[in-house]
């Protein structure tokens, strides 16, 4: 299999596990959106939140090395075991050491909500580290699968917990703990990970060097954690809760984009690193990139083409003014998925010193320019810091990653994309049924247009496929 059909192939696969949690949650929005209060679902969103910021903490990342090194000793089974038991035992121990610090932390919280909290905390912190275990294992399928049971079981619990019973958030942290529980166990019985575990292989210097490859991806993540949510704790500081409930609401629909994204950047990361051994790497990495360019700037197009729609469908409740702020927000994932991408290249060369570092400067900007404009901007301050850090992010990537991996851009390419997207994002920001149905058509054509090849080529396969299927009938 080439390697652009391996990528296309787990690109697929993790889009299963990408895009169903998406759509489960989109479902339970309209839910939580009306039956929790304001201020219950902006402590509901920073619950979710905190989540993202807590795991490297008390997991130091390890698992991301877990994943970077299982692809590379695939063949060595007690290499994969030494490797597996070393980082499930560590993540065990030190996230029920931090988890017993965080529920005395919760003191402000009822007991019932920070024993609630805590096993959520503690069940996502394994599931975590087990699906990246997985990945190293080059299992896309079972990762997708753990990835999709968990919001699946979640969406089916809120409904019952939050719509029918009027649970409130303590229902809601009821349906994420039991649904990740249920991920949970799936990943330890399909992917064997208990077979795998073997005390005797507990070794300090592979540890070390787990350890090693890890501890620079803590202030990378704790960066990107404050790139995506440094702008609510800013709004709940100096306007309120019901601005982070606002601004949360802005947030669905970009995330939709991000979400799919991330699907290809987990399967680019994969096959990233097996390229970098390769004559071409240079070639394939630059063609990689434009033709990522052009994928990402059609379904780009015809997301902001579509976001009144989908705004009036998906957020209930008075957020009439979160629509406005999806137009920037959109721009900002955009940024989000080229830096991305070259996120993965960083990966495949072990770099991940240039990746803390990178995202940390983007982080500290973010908060700077959210800080600076708050008290004037209000909640644009927040869109607009994120926008100007993602795309300081992707510009700084593209210029240093040249520094260890040659590549070549088309300057024209990018250039024209950025201007037609934020062209369609002032005439969205607008929400004139008029210019919304000339938004559409613009995004169809440019979509279309900007993937002309694939689409050829897509039309080409299943013509072959036909015309082969159509021979062996008459035979």
């Amino acid at each position: 299999m080439s390697r652009e059909s391996a990528l296309a192939k787990n690109t697929f696969i993790m889009t299963i596990g990408t895009v169903l949690p998406k759509v489960s949650y989109l479902i339970t929005l309209p839910i939580v959106t009306a039956k929790l209060t304001k201020a219950e679902y902006g402590t509901y969103d920073l619950i979710t939140t905190m989540v993202s910021l807590f795991l490297p903490v008390a997991s130091l990342q390890i698992q991301a090395a877990a994943f970077r090194f299982l692809i590379d000793c695939k063949d060595d089974e007690r290499e994969k075991s030494s490797i597996i038991t070393n980082v499930v035992l560590f993540v065990t121990v030190t996230s029920l050491i931090a988890l017993a610090i965080l529920y005395f932390a919760l003191f402000q919280l009822s007991p019932i909500n920070r024993i609630l909290i805590c096993s959520y905390f503690f069940t996502d912190i394994l599931l975590r580290t087990l699906v990246q275990i997985v990945r190293g294992l080059s299992n896309p399928m079972l990762y997708s699968l753990c990835t999709a049971v968990q919001p699946i079981v979640n969406m089916l619990l809120v409904v019952v917990l939050v719509y029918f019973i009027d649970g409130g958030l303590e229902g809601a942290l009821i349906a994420m703990t039991i649904a990740t529980i249920a991920a949970l166990v799936i990943v330890l019985v399909k992917g064997e990970i208990f077979t795998s575990i073997d005390f005797k292989l507990l070794s300090k210097d592979t540890l070390k060097e787990l350890i090693g490859y890890a501890w620079p991806m803590i202030p990378n993540s704790l960066s990107l954690w404050l790139l995506r949510y440094s702008d609510r704790l800013v709004l709940l500081t100096y306007i309120g809760i019901n601005a982070n409930a606002v601004y949360s609401a802005a947030n669905q629909i970009p995330s939709i984009y991000s979400l799919a994204n991330s699907a290809f950047t987990q399967a680019w990361q994969e096959n990233a690193s097996i390229t970098l051994k390769e004559e071409d790497a240079a070639q394939y990495y630059g063609n990689m990139f434009d033709n990522i360019l052009r994928i990402l700037s059609g379904i780009l197009a015809m997301l902001i083409a579509v976001t009144p729609v989908l705004f009036l469908f998906l957020i209930r409740g008075n957020y009439s003014e979160a629509y406005y702020q999806m137009p920037i927000l959109l721009m900002a994932m955009f940024f989000s998925s080229l830096s991305s991408f070259l996120g993965g290249i960083y990966v495949a060369h072990k770099k991940t010193k240039n990746v803390g570092i990178t995202t940390v400067v983007a982080a500290v900007l973010n908060l700077l320019i959210d800080l600076a404009l708050i008290k004037k901007w209000k909640i644009y301050a927040a869109s607009v810091s994120t926008l100007a850090a993602y795309l300081f992010l992707s510009v700084y990537r593209m210029g240093n990653v040249r520094r260890f991996q040659k590549i070549q851009y088309h300057y024209d390419n990018i250039c024209g994309c950025v201007a037609v997207l934020v062209g369609m994002c002032i005439v969205s920001w607008f929400n004139n049924i008029y210019l919304n149905i000339l938004n559409f058509l613009i995004g169809t054509v440019f979509a279309l247009y900007m993937n002309r090849e694939l689409i050829r080529k897509i039309f080409g396969m299943l013509k072959s496929k036909a015309w082969k299927k159509d021979e062996n009938s008459r035979e």
